[in-house]
């Protein structure tokens, strides 16, 4: 049997880059850009797609938002300045329908919703994917920082090499055929100064492009001004209450509060302060407590994508360590399964502000292999 004539080329196909076709997610950000510039340098056969996923007449002169008409321009000058084709597609139907309208219901049922997964789970991997294949391509990159090894079994998912800068909590529900075509280039830096190096180095024009700050269709950050416009009467006033009912104030609407909010509250003359935990929708409550009433150890969750070796449900349990918000570093825990999509998961130490609609990753206590995740429910 003949040998291969070509090793493993730096995206792990054994042929030729300039064989190998790959499409780069572009959102018009340095990363994405670094990327897309890396892999035409690299001599691959490179497509550069761009999503427009909302109306950017509205956000066209606004900083610090990933998806608005200025950087839809800033991918297409990438795309000339190292010479591949570069595509718009207008997803904005499919974007609302399966990002914008959840996140909107989310905060309205008293959920604290991460429309960056979704958006990754439903569109970027989902429907951009599929065009990528539908492109004949090998594989699609993106500028996310997390990595993707081959391990005995398997492709891997693993955290960034920057602990800074890594991403795995917004990327738990890519599925492992998904893991199969993606690619992530820069999981591997140590830092986003090799990032925008590079960025020099093929004199890209975004080299000094500040990194997005907010929610793509948010751009000031107030959410609540958002959902106020898609769902009116979101806003409507409703009762403080403490954990046994007793009205203590009034609100301007539940979706001005968060989960273990403790400031803004508007009630004076408390000898303890009193934080937010639990919103009640239905009734228009935001019920208040002490801090302690904050502090939870079970965690109900559902929706689990599993990137295990073996099956999830082949274990009564499973000692990793979770992590419940993105800022939050992970935590030691026992995950027992339920189902192969829902699970138990109990924290040895309780955590504060554990919200409904933010989700629950797990990783390896030892190492550094994300093993899929789920979606945190009921209060």
């Amino acid at each position: 049997m003949p040998l291969d004539p070509h090793p493993l080329n730096s995206l792990g196909f054994a042929k030729a880059p300039a064989d190998t076709r790959v499409v780069v997610a572009m959102s018009g950000g340095v990363d994405s850009s670094v990327v897309a510039a890396q892999l035409a340098e690299e001599g691959y056969d490179v497509v550069g797609v761009t999503l427009q996923l909302y109306d950017h007449g509205a956000a066209l002169a606004k900083k610090g938002a990933c998806c608005a008409g200025r950087d839809i321009h800033d991918a297409r000058r990438v795309a000339e300045e190292m010479g591949f084709p570069h595509y718009v597609l207008d997803y904005e139907n499919i974007f609302k329908d399966a990002v914008i309208d959840e996140f909107a219901d989310s905060y309205l049922s008293g959920a604290t919703p991460v429309p960056c997964i979704r958006c990754n789970e439903r569109v970027k991997f989902k429907d951009l994917l599929g065009t990528a294949k539908d492109l004949d391509a090998d594989c699609m990159a993106t500028g996310h920082y997390i990595q993707r090894m081959m391990g005995p079994e398997k492709a891997e998912l693993h955290s960034a090499a920057d602990a800074t800068r890594d991403q795995s909590y917004f990327l738990f529900s890519t599925t492992q055929e998904q893991l199969d075509f993606l690619r992530f280039p820069l999981g591997h830096l140590h830092s986003k100064a090799e990032t925008r190096a590079l960025a020099v180095k093929y004199g890209l024009s975004v080299a000094d492009k500040p990194d997005s700050q907010d929610i793509c269709f948010v751009p000031d950050g107030n959410y609540a001004s958002v959902i106020e416009k898609l769902r009116p009467g979101a806003a409507d006033p409703g009762n403080i209450v403490d954990m046994d009912g007793n009205v203590l104030g009034t609100h301007r609407g539940v979706i001005h509060y968060t989960i273990g909010q403790r400031r803004g509250l508007g009630i004076g003359g408390l000898a303890d302060p009193l934080y937010v935990v639990k919103l009640d929708p239905d009734a228009r409550h935001v019920v208040v407590g002490p801090k302690e009433a904050l502090s939870t150890r079970i965690v109900p969750v559902r929706e689990i994508n599993w990137l295990g070796d073996e099956p999830f449900t082949s274990r009564k349990e499973w000692p990793l360590s979770v992590k419940i918000r993105s800022t939050r570093p992970p935590r030691d825990a026992v995950i027992r399964p339920i189902s192969e999509t829902e699970a138990e998961v109990e924290l040895f130490v309780a955590e504060e502000g554990v919200s409904p609609g933010q989700a629950c990753v797990f990783y390896d206590p030892e190492g550094t292999r994300i093993y899929g995740g789920g979606w945190i429910w009921r209060g």
